[in-house]
């Protein structure tokens, strides 16, 4: 299972971004892919193809919206693994041997 974290940066629409977000985190959620909205950006696992699609289908909405759209993405693909999304969380709680703040 692939886990990737990307950022979708609209140009050229003001100063305040909060409907262009949603718009985007909307189509997340109808997506059916775990996923985790951070202040910075967005987290989804899933099969490496529906997640890159995923993101295609974001950057181009986004697209519809703005005249200039920057996309960064981070990826962490590792076979054999599932649940990360949580779990790689969990295993620094474990280490931490308490709860921490996160996304």
């Amino acid at each position: 299972m692939m886990l990737a974290s990307f950022a979708i940066l609209p140009f050229g629409v003001g100063e305040e971004l909060k409907e262009h977000v949603a718009a985007v985190v909307a189509l997340v959620a109808a997506s059916g892919l775990d996923h985790k909205l951070g202040a910075m950006q967005t987290t989804i696992e899933g099969d490496q193809a529906e997640v890159m699609e995923l993101i295609i289908q974001c950057h181009n909405l986004m697209m519809e919206r703005a005249p200039r759209v920057l996309t960064s993405i981070t990826m962490d693909d590792r076979r054999g693994a599932s649940g990360r999304l949580e779990g790689k969380v969990a295993d620094v709680e474990e280490v931490l041997a308490r709860q921490v703040t996160h996304e």
